[in-house]
Order: structure tokens, then C-alpha cells, then sequence
């Protein structure tokens, strides 16, 4: 089995070259994809790492909003889904014409929209934002006195309580994140009373409130290398654990729950990536008009940050 994985890899590797390609991974990715990638990271921090890179090709080891972000940053650039089936269910839970609606309910509104949003979606948005950065965003709202926050739920509510405004709100969420159960940090705390317990802002509120630290994928990974703990809780997708092991190898990690697996996240191999570098599919490409209008918004999160 080890023998088959090297020759694929070594495969990868010989055709990354041909092709002038690099390869994205995100933090949620399967353990064999993460060790081809040349980068892993949040959804944002990998688009802009497409968006300054010399290569030609990228290949985008994540789910499909993130790929069309990066083609956003990046329209000189051929993007490449190595299973273009691998959608975000939070992203599709909210669409452009349903946002358009919200916006006419709320005309005096500045619409802010989480970065797991389609092309079309994020056209419509006046700021974009990550969970690395919501709070930043809206902090820098003040002039408006509503705000439209889409499309996840907990992460405006978490969002709201840490800045003290009351937002509208999207009905949607992450259905992996919300398999983490209070019960579940419960258990655990009491299996390692040591440890710290580090949730993502998409988990339920209730989760949130137990933990010792709310941070994204990226802050989670410095926050890792950075405490004094030696024995940390993960409250988030089971993925960032490999990565997280892999860059702390003196300090052990937990998942919160066994559940929180996304499986959009784990459609990708390495054999599809072997595909897709052979015959340079699928493309994800956004369209100018979209593109531009879209890119408004992420410009306009990245002059708050």
C-alpha cells in the first residue's frame, strides 16, 4: 500500500513541474492530500497564497467556494478542482436572489457575508469576512446602524455577543461543526482535565461558551505552536488535527467529537489530484461581471484588516 502512495506521489511531484502547478490544501483535508500540498491553510489564506504565486496552474484541494475564491484573486490563473463535486452545504444554504430579497427588507443595511459563500453570492455583499476576522469587520461598521450577516447563524451570534450589535441574521450553519456537543466538550474535559478546549465560532453557542479559546483553523494552528498547554481539545473538523500533530509533534490533541468530519472535505485523493494535474480538470473560472463585483468585497475586508 506505502509502495502505491509513493508512486503516486512521485507522479504528482514530476507533473507539479510540467505544469507549473501548485498545490492548495486546505486544513480539513485528508492526511495524504495535506502531505502533496505546497500549502495548507485557511480557505483566505490560500487564495491569496494563489493570488501572489508564479505558478500558472492551482490546484485546489478544498470544497468549491474556495476554489472560486481564489479564481477571484487569481483570473490570469488556471484553477483546478481535483473532485469539483466537493460543495460547502453552508455555502449553497443561502443564494444570490435570496440575499437580494434580504437586502430589500433591510434597504439601510451594509450586508457582510462569511467568505463560505458562493461567487454570486459575494457579488451582492458589501464586506466579505472570515472567522479569523468577522468581529474586526463589523467592528468597523459603526457608522451603519443595521448590518446583514449571512449565512451562518452561530457565527453571527458569536459575532453579535462580542460586539455588542445586534445583526440580521441567516438561517444557516455548518453541519459538521454542529455535531459538537456540550456533552461532548464534557466528556472530554473530564478524560483530560488538563487540556485547553479551542472551538471554531461555527459551533453552537453552548459549545462556544465552554470553551477556553474561539478561533479559526489558522488562529488554532498559531495559537498550538504559541501555549505553554501541552494537551489541547479541538472543537472543529476532525482534519486539523493531522496538521496540527504534524507542526507540534511534543503536544497532544483531542477531538472534540469523532463526528465532526466533513465529507465534502474528504472527496479528494491523491489520485484525483493525479487527474487533475494530467488532464487539467476541472476548471472553476467566475465570470468577469461577477468577479469584479465580488472582488469589491473581498478588497473592502482586507482594507478593515
Amino acid at each position: 500500500m506505502k509502495k502505491e502512495i509513493s508512486e503516486v506521489e512521485t507522479k504528482i511531484k514530476e507533473l507539479k513541474k510540467k505544469r507549473n502547478a501548485i498545490i492548495l490544501a486546505h486544513n480539513y483535508q485528508l492526511p495524504e492530500v495535506q502531505d502533496v500540498a505546497d500549502y495548507r491553510g485557511d480557505s483566505l489564506e490560500l487564495s491569496r497564497i494563489a493570488a501572489t504565486t508564479n505558478a500558472k496552474v492551482i490546484v485546489f484541494c478544498g470544497v468549491h467556494f474556495m476554489a472560486e475564491t481564489a479564481s477571484i484573486l487569481s483570473p490570469d490563473k488556471l484553477v483546478i478542482m481535483p473532485d469539483v463535486h466537493a460543495a460547502c452545504p453552508m455555502a449553497n444554504m443561502i443564494t444570490a436572489q435570496e440575499l437580494r430579497k434580504l437586502k430589500e427588507e433591510h434597504p439601510k443595511a451594509v450586508a457582510v457575508g462569511y467568505v463560505n459563500t458562493s461567487a454570486e453570492v459575494k457579488a451582492e455583499l458589501d464586506y466579505c469576512c472570515t472567522s479569523t476576522n468577522a468581529i474586526a469587520v463589523v467592528n468597523a461598521l459603526r457608522d451603519y446602524e443595521e448590518i446583514i450577516f449571512v449565512p451562518d447563524k452561530y457565527l453571527a451570534d458569536y459575532v453579535s455577543k462580542n460586539t455588542g450589535r445586534k445583526l440580521i441574521s441567516w438561517n444557516g450553519f455548518c453541519p459538521t461543526h454542529i455535531k459538537i456537543l456540550p456533552e461532548d466538550i464534557k466528556r472530554e474535559r473530564k478524560f483530560h482535565p488538563f487540556a485547553k478546549v479551542i472551538v471554531h465560532p461555527e459551533c453552537l453557542p453552548a459549545v462556544v461558551s465552554m470553551a477556553d479559546a474561539v478561533l479559526s483553523t489558522s488562529q488554532m494552528s498559531k495559537y498550538a505552536k504559541e501555549t505553554e498547554a501541552k494537551e489541547m481539545i479541538i472543537g472543529t473538523e476532525v482534519g486539523l488535527i493531522y496538521r496540527l500533530k504534524k507542526d507540534n509533534p511534543a503536544k497532544e490533541f483531542y477531538p472534540a467529537s469523532e463526528r465532526a468530519a466533513c465529507p465534502n472535505m474528504k472527496r479528494t485523493t491523491q489520485e484525483k489530484i493525479l487527474w487533475a494535474l494530467e488532464e487539467l480538470k476541472e476548471e472553476v473560472r467566475v465570470s468577469d461581471e461577477i468577479r469584479q463585483r465580488a472582488k469589491k468585497a473581498i478588497d473592502r475586508m482586507l482594507e478593515v484588516i
